[in-house]
């Protein structure tokens, strides 16, 4: 199913990110999302997140569809060319996976194998305008394909709380007009900042979901807020976690950060989606206390 015809029929979506492993064995993967992840709509897999290298995502979107549950395939420009970016995509459509996240990529410096050689040979935007062809039923060489063309939901990303609100809001509607369909945005801490791009961001007129990284610590929160591009931590919520370190580690703090932004934003956005980052379990918590599930 894809989750624009939920956002169609006014559904408030919520999606969570799950990683798969640097090998091949699903088995823990599977059996965490059984356990924690029962109450999400789809569930977003990484595509060699952060330039790391791990199993695929189609793969591991297939995996789960047989189990299942939804996926969202995650594709980046950084690994493939055009030719094998289409091949992949017209994989996917074989597989029964409707859902694309569709970016750019990190750079392959900043990974496990910075010697690895970048392609790039197509952005975020383009790509997007590559399945936009595609379900047209040609290819991005203006060749026809053969029977029924594919169908995505196609998403993109957005940084609401960068600095420059101004260029964020010029890529989306860049992406928006090469035919993004919903948006999933950078990890969001300043819900006012968060409000305040929203209330620009509809004239768009597409779904977006609030993108929540749940925090593990003073210190994992001073990191994204200095290293991360588009994140933007207040400092009071890094006070907040500093106070009981304790109850910080065991994510109850986290964990009670990310319903109250949910809660604070729920009225500007479409649905959110939790980069679990290996909290899959605190997910229900989080949930339930943002009265959403």
């Amino acid at each position: 199913m894809r989750i624009t015809e939920l956002f169609d029929q006014g559904k408030f979506v919520i999606t969570a990110e799950l990683a798969p492993p640097k090998g091949f064995h699903l088995d823990h993967m599977l059996k965490e999302a059984k356990e924690y992840l029962g109450a999400v709509t789809a569930i977003n897999v990484t595509d060699n997140q952060s330039s790391n290298m791990k199993m695929g995502s189609m793969a591991t979107c297939k995996a789960l569809k047989d189990n299942g549950f939804e996926s969202i395939f995650q594709l980046t420009c950084r690994d493939r060319n055009r030719l094998a970016l289409q091949s992949d995509l017209l994989s996917a459509a074989y597989f029964g996976i409707e859902n694309l996240l569709l970016l750019t990529g990190d750079h392959t410096r900043v990974g496990d194998t910075p010697q690895a050689k970048p392609v790039f040979d197509l952005d975020s935007v383009s790509l997007i305008h590559t399945v936009k062809l595609l379900e047209q039923g040609v290819d991005l060489g203006g060749k026809e394909l053969e029977g029924e063309p594919p169908k995505f939901a196609k998403g993109a990303v957005v940084s609401p709380c960068s600095d420059s609100i101004d260029a964020q809001l010029s890529k989306m509607e860049r992406k928006v007009m090469a035919g993004a369909e919903y948006f999933q945005t950078q990890a969001v801490y300043d819900s006012e900042k968060f409000i305040k791009f929203m209330e620009r961001a509809k004239q768009f007129g597409v779904p977006v979901m609030l993108g929540l990284i749940i925090p593990k610590g003073a210190g994992a929160l001073n990191f994204l807020n200095n290293n991360i591009p588009g994140i933007s931590v207040p400092p009071d919520m890094i006070e907040e976690l500093k106070k009981d370190p304790e109850r910080a580690k065991a994510g109850i703090t986290g964990v009670e950060i990310t319903a109250r932004i949910i809660r604070e934003c729920r009225d500007y956005c479409q649905g959110v989606h939790i980069m679990t980052l290996g909290w899959e379990s605190k997910v229900p918590d989080v949930l339930s206390q943002a009265g959403i599930a």
